[in-house]
């Protein structure tokens, strides 16, 4: 009702008026979002017609989840409700992605039944900057490449890239597989392995070879070993000599050999896959059969 036909509203009014309750109206008016426009002569709150229009825009952005603080500088007109909407939204947005993060981390926790420890680790690796996951990356490169300047550089550009790096919105997958990648990247014996694959290629890799040259070779092992295995040529055989001819020429058996093994590490395989996880990608083959040809038909050929 109007207090004493005055045509201002009472803050019992007010809340009968937009179904919000006193103590509500009362508290948004002490934080200076809902000032009445007087007093009457025993103290007590009177409101206008426009209070009402100003609760119910001060009711939506709460609503919206702004706090008082973004809703009396909309008030007051210090900013737009545009503006701060705009801010929202990217808090929002940060925020969903976190949740995101949380839910998949909680998803993988249940999974793999982990342990408090394996809980905490899993959590900090998942949450870890841009530049904390670019630092971990940064560090595993410059380990296994530190001097051997004359390794094709194709090779350090796609493992970087195959690395890659946690989305903001990661599947239970993805951070399942980026902490087992973290992990895989940090242990010395599979930086070991990964180094001396690069030492193969730096040792074996002259001057003016242009970069590519290692993966195209690897590449045209698997092309031929692969037609090799549709035709049904069976290694030792001297159709699989002739085939092994063309697709090694004058390349040393022996370091082909050494290399198909370096590249066929399991350790090396699971860094392939977990990184097409984190990734995205289709699960990446590993041409197990391909490479089982080739040393085959090379350890026929030194047999023979």
């Amino acid at each position: 009702m109007t207090h004493d036909g005055t045509g201002l509203l009472t803050i019992g009014a007010l809340a009968r008026a937009t179904g919000l309750s006193v103590r509500t109206i009362r508290y948004w008016s002490d934080e200076g979002a809902l000032p009445p426009v007087a007093r009457s002569a025993g103290g007590y709150r009177l409101y206008d017609a426009g209070s009402v229009a100003r609760l119910e825009l001060v009711r939506t952005l709460r609503e919206l989840g702004l706090g008082l603080d973004d809703v009396r500088r909309v008030l007051t007109g210090e900013t737009t409700v545009a503006q701060v909407a705009a801010a929202h939204v990217a808090a929002l947005d940060a925020r969903i992605r976190s949740l995101k993060v949380t839910r998949a981390v909680l998803s993988t926790v249940a999974r793999r039944g982990s342990t408090a420890e394996e809980t905490t680790l899993m959590n900090r690796l998942a949450r870890l900057s841009a530049a904390e996951r670019a630092r971990i990356l940064d560090d595993f490169m410059t380990e296994i490449f530190q001097g051997l300047d004359t390794a094709d550089p194709d090779i350090r550009q796609r493992l970087r890239f195959a690395a890659a790096d946690l989305p903001d919105d990661p599947t239970p997958e993805q951070v399942d597989a980026w902490v087992e990648l973290v992990e895989l990247i940090q242990d010395p014996e599979f930086r070991t392995v990964m180094r001396g694959m690069i030492e193969f290629n730096a040792a074996d890799r002259g001057p003016g070879v242009p970069g590519g040259s290692s993966l195209w070779f690897m590449s045209r092992l698997i092309r031929g070993a692969g037609e090799a295995l549709r035709d049904g040529v069976e290694p030792g055989t001297p159709r699989a000599a002739a085939v092994l001819r063309d697709l090694i020429g004058d390349a040393d058996p022996a370091a082909v050999l050494k290399r198909l093994a370096a590249a066929a590490d399991p350790r090396l395989v699971r860094y392939r896959a977990l990184s097409g996880v984190v990734n995205g990608w289709d699960r990446p083959s590993a041409h197990t059969e391909e490479f089982g040809w080739v040393v085959a038909a090379l350890e026929a050929r030194a047999a023979g």
